[in-house]
């Protein structure tokens, strides 16, 4: 009677574990898909970041141009410092597009924008990979998006007297900077990251 109670309940357990393989399984491939996705937004991300604060450093190397220019020039040269003007980023979208493709995307979009009183840049892109095939119908056509936007931000306080027509010292959180407008050479500006921060506002 023991031997044919427990054949008898060996032969109901067998489509119950067969079940529970399957569910198993189909949790796996859909766990795989949500991290392909993952993955898929996250490589996306990572592009847009990059291409936006390249966007960002190029127009930060023009402004650093144009300040060097000003200075012993125009009479408001501190206005560079201190956000009042703006470089024209005239080879930011060329810098986002080169990041985002050494990041195998496409830039989809690109403008200027002001976060916080700071300008910057937003880049708009789109993974050149899919997400791939899964369970879930369409990802193996489904491409990745993601934008990001990177400011640049003045480190250096003045005196808001100082006369730019004399020598004024500059206080670019802690380091100084002397700047003499009568006797001025622009290699004698520090590197663009002492007098202006870039980084992800987003």
């Amino acid at each position: 009677m023991t031997a044919v109670y427990l054949r008898g309940d060996r032969g109901q357990t067998l489509p119950l574990y067969i079940w529970l393989t399957g569910i198993l399984l189909f949790a796996a491939f859909a766990f795989f898909s949500f991290a392909q996705a993952a993955s898929a937004r996250n490589g996306a991300q990572s592009a847009a970041d990059a291409a936006a604060l390249a966007a960002a450093q190029d127009a930060r190397d023009e402004l650093m141009t144009g300040l060097g220019g000003a200075i012993g020039q125009d009479g408001n040269w501190l206005d560079w410092l201190d956000g009042v003007r703006r470089a024209p980023g005239a080879g930011a979208a060329a810098a986002a597009q080169q990041l985002a493709a050494e990041n195998n995307s496409t830039l989809r979009g690109w403008q200027s924008v002001t976060r916080n009183g700071y300008p910057g840049y937003q880049a708009d892109i789109e993974t050149n990979y899919t997400v791939g095939r899964s369970i879930i119908p369409g990802t193996e056509t489904r491409h990745a998006t993601a934008h990001a936007i990177a400011v640049i931000q003045p480190r250096c306080d003045f005196d808001p007297a100082a006369d730019p027509k004399k020598p004024v010292e500059l206080n670019c959180d802690g380091q100084t900077v002397n700047i003499d407008p009568g006797n001025f050479d622009p290699v004698d500006l520090p590197d663009a990251s002492v007098l202006f921060s870039v980084h992800l506002a987003e």
